[in-house]
């Protein structure tokens, strides 16, 4: 049962007024009521601090998305459920990125307000009470930090209303754990979950793995062939890296976001499917809008909420459970007793930038378990004189500075890495990181070059500066 609380009820209509009062009282909570925005707005003027604001979401006069703007202006830490008879998805949307902890469509029963009362007001919060919670094989999500408990929120609301959302975010920093916590609190959680990487698939083949083909459709092409969206039906599909699909393919998945229908290649037929569409990149939007590298429509489309994964320097609260995590995984993998963290050691990882973010210091970890020397460990994360951070994969030299245990060799083979993730990072920075204009500047293959790209973790928002990110996870 919720704990007693000072509860604000505001709704015009005095027949849902006066049950929802009563519903509350049953559980002693204190119930002040207001039958439009501007007698609630005036009571809080007033001094009264609420814990917890039911608020109509249709009323005359200021309505509730206004009179939810200026009480969060009135009182930014008010918790504020939205009440509504119709599940419009627009407001509701409008209503999330206001600040509302949750909603309800009215009629509802005592059970369903008890259960947001209790979320709200911190007994269950939406129903995350460990520090790790795991959403599949090798796949967890971790809320430690106040950014990440309101992302959380944020994404346990929006799982809940089917429309597109779009994670924003560093590489590295989570947005396929975000995209699988949203389907796994989603009503199609109990159906299949799909990633396509839109950059590790060529161009001319990401057509026919979304959409399929038919017999003919190209030389090879013996059999039909269900494309991703068809095997997804009924699930949620995450298309990452979508600023890297090719310009003229976005048009064919704007059709699929406004209608749910397609063709398969080199076929006739019309194909409906019910799909809901995550997408994830770290690209700078207005610059890849603005060079026509994604579709301003597409966008705007795919933009219906947005959730913007801040990177793990922002959230360093989390680095002391992550590190233990990743620690308990690797030694269970590897079969190695797990290796503490000493105050000395744990300091260095909350003082280090992780530019790499949670796949640069998952690799950390593999490292420091496989070579056991604390000391070492912690030198790979002192800042050189310079005060920059050079990257851990890269050096070579032990805490005597010496040539560590690889010898000469460990060196040249480091430098040689070292030179070449540095030319591949150029080339992508003067391709505007057109991967396929890279790949022939630098004279290897497509492939070639993404593999290069996941071996040294470069990152779009590190290139310019030619900055390298551990070999991703």
């Amino acid at each position: 049962m919720s704990n007693k609380a000072k509860i604000l009820l505001v709704d015009d209509e005095p027949g849902m007024l006066r049950y929802i009062k009563t519903l509350l009282e049953v559980d002693d909570h204190k119930v002040e009521t207001a039958s439009t925005g501007e007698e609630a707005l005036e009571r809080v003027q007033k001094g009264l601090e609420p814990d917890l604001v039911l608020l109509d979401l249709l009323m005359p006069g200021i309505d509730g998305l206004q009179t939810l703007e200026q009480l969060r202006q009135l009182q930014p830490g008010v918790k504020v459920v939205m009440l509504s008879c119709v599940s419009d998805t627009r407001k509701v949307v409008s209503a999330i990125r206001l600040g509302a902890q949750d909603y309800l469509t009215k009629p509802f029963e005592k059970a369903e307000l008890d259960k947001v009362i209790d979320q709200c007001l911190g007994t269950n919060q939406q129903n995350y009470t460990g520090e790790v919670e795991e959403l599949a094989e090798d796949v967890f999500f971790v809320a430690a930090s106040p950014n990440m408990r309101k992302l959380r929120s944020q994404a346990a609301l929006v799982a809940n209303v089917d429309i597109p959302v779009l994670m924003l975010g560093e590489s590295g920093t989570g947005k396929e754990v975000m995209a699988r916590l949203i389907h796994k609190l989603s009503p199609r959680a109990h159906r299949t979950f799909l990633k396509v990487n839109c950059a590790a698939v060529p161009g001319d083949l990401l057509e026919s793995e979304l959409f399929g083909y038919e017999a003919g459709a190209f030389t090879g092409a013996n059999h039909p062939k269900p494309g991703k969206f068809e095997q997804c039906n009924k699930g949620t599909i995450l298309l990452d890296e979508i600023g890297e699909m090719p310009f003229g393919l976005q048009a064919k998945l704007l059709h699929v976001l406004q209608d749910q229908t397609f063709s398969r290649l080199g076929g006739r037929s019309v194909i409906k499917v019910d799909v809901r569409i995550l997408a994830a990149t770290n690209i700078d939007i207005p610059e890849a809008l603005a060079n026509k590298r994604l579709r301003e429509d597409l966008y705007y489309r795919l933009n219906a909420f947005t959730l913007q994964i801040p990177p793990l320097r922002e959230r360093k609260e989390e680095i002391p459970i992550l590190l233990k995590h990743f620690m308990s995984r690797m030694s269970e993998q590897y079969a190695r007793a797990p290796l503490p963290f000493s105050p000395e050691l744990m300091q260095a990882c909350l003082a280090y930038p992780w530019p790499g973010n949670l796949r640069e210091l998952n690799n950390f970890i593999k490292r420091y378990l496989v070579l056991g020397d604390e000391k070492l460990a912690i030198n790979e994360l002192k800042p050189k004189e310079d005060g920059t951070h050079s990257d851990p994969a890269f050096r070579g030299s032990s805490e005597s500075g010496g040539l560590g245990g690889g010898g000469l060799k460990s060196v040249a083979r480091g430098a040689k890495d070292e030179a070449e993730a540095e030319a591949i990072a150029r080339a992508l920075e003067e391709t505007n990181w057109n991967r396929k204009q890279a790949a022939a500047q630098l004279q290897i293959s497509y492939k070639a070059l993404l593999y290069k790209i996941r071996q040294y973790g470069i990152a779009q928002t590190h290139a310019k500066s030619h900055h390298k990110l551990s070999a991703g996870a």
